[in-house]
């Protein structure tokens, strides 16, 4: 789902809605790009992270995708270099937090 609606209805008569909220998820592709990849460390700060933020965060790898916030579900990706991911933002944060996130993933987890 890339786009969530709320609808209202309008006047009562129950026949008419109004789509009063649109929300948009932002998505991006990273690579891995740090030798070591998704080790413990950087996956641990992935999680801390994602924990500021109420947004919800999901990593795919391969279509497999999991729950950016459980150190648990970001090991199981065992993501070497090279490994292309995909990060999924959804919620009222999801701009700072993308931009957090991805800046985190493009400085190759601060180990380049």
């Amino acid at each position: 789902m890339t786009h969530k609606e709320r609808a209202n209805t309008n006047n009562g008569s129950g026949n008419e809605k109004i789509f009063s909220e649109y929300q948009r998820m932002i998505e991006k592709e990273v690579t891995i790009i740090n030798k070591a990849g998704m080790h413990t460390r950087p996956a641990s700060t992935i999680v801390k992270i994602a924990a500021k933020y109420k947004s919800d965060f999901y990593i795919s790898k391969d279509d497999f995708e999991v729950n950016g916030k459980s150190i648990i579900g970001v090991m199981t990706l065992a993501a070497e270099q090279g490994s292309k991911l995909t990060l999924k933002f959804e919620g009222d944060d999801e701009k700072d937090f993308s931009k957090e996130m991805i800046d985190f993933f493009e400085r190759g987890f601060d180990e380049l």
